[in-house]
């Protein structure tokens, strides 16, 4: 089942560029074998992180196309693919190759703030249109809203909506979703650090910024927990602890980039309204690995 491929760590892959803000593909396939030789169990295309917002349609059907290439198959793919206009979200799945696509990795509509019958009704469209199963993505601190926990159980009985992708920071939610959801469906942390916890209580993984850069070091992390072992997974857990908020204190991918540009992975270059790490960011985080 696609849903047992898609367990452990997935991670939420950066789209390098250039000095000149092209997409830099030497440096996306030096990053592919850098998390797939790390160990990470899947990939994310198209999400946040990969600045998603500001590359062009036909960029990202050449990004989808390069990274299906690379991969070959060697570890699932799951697609980025969501929106606040809900009929364009539907012409997108349409237009879009999903060939070779585990999953999409839907998230909420964003700006509007539709009520929660508005948010369940665009996600049954979704998930009705889609030919590949949908993960719900839940992220109020970007979206304006918050797909609560009753919403997120009603969904899970839709035979095309496999999982969700929970960033809410709400522990009592995810646990209410834990307790209450269908055995095969699947609670998916989104936030790095709330992960131990998460899969103490019944998530399967998560989808991760830090494992763009430290894939080995994090995967074991997840592995560990997932196969109960608290006290190691913690203990890595905790190395992270004072990083992880450097990360996003200038926006996401800014604080990743900069790490991978010291292991000579990628630039650390990112498009308007984001900039590059500054120095105070970059001397923060070096100091910590």
């Amino acid at each position: 089942m696609i849903k047992d491929t898609l367990k452990g760590t997935g991670v939420a892959l950066i789209t390098p560029f250039t000095q000149d803000l092209a997409v830099d593909y030497k440096a996306l396939h030096k990053l592919l074998d850098f998390v797939i030789d790390g160990g990470v169990n899947y990939l994310v295309i198209n999400g946040t992180t990969a600045e998603s917002v500001t590359t062009t349609t036909d960029e990202k059907a050449e990004i989808l196309q390069f990274i299906k290439k690379h991969v070959n198959g060697r570890v699932p793919l799951v697609y980025g693919l969501g929106g606040n206009n809900t009929q364009h979200v539907l012409d997108t799945i349409a237009a879009t190759d999903l060939e070779g696509i585990a999953a999409i990795l839907s998230v909420s509509p964003y700006y509007n703030k539709p009520s929660q019958q508005g948010i369940y009704q665009h996600y049954i469209q979704v998930a009705n249109t889609s030919p590949v199963p949908v993960i719900l993505y839940n992220v109020p601190g970007r979206t304006g809203s918050n797909v609560s926990a009753e919403t997120t159980l009603k969904l899970a009985s839709h035979q095309n909506i496999i999982g969700t992708k929970e960033a809410s920071g709400n522990l009592e939610q995810c646990m209410v979703i834990a307790k209450h959801k269908p055995e095969n469906f699947m609670l998916i942390s989104g936030d790095d650090l709330l992960t131990v916890p998460m899969i103490s209580f019944g998530a399967v993984g998560v989808i991760s910024v830090l494992a763009n850069a430290f894939p080995g070091k994090f995967t074991n992390m997840v592995r560990l927990a997932l196969e109960g072992n608290f006290k190691e997974s913690s203990n890595l857990l905790l190395d992270f602890v004072d990083m992880n908020p450097l990360m996003y204190e200038e926006g996401n991918p800014v604080g990743v980039k900069a790490v991978l540009q010291r292991f000579g992975v990628c630039g650390a270059a990112v498009r308007l309204p984001l900039i590059e790490a500054t120095a105070g960011l970059k001397d923060r985080l070096f100091k910590l690995f």
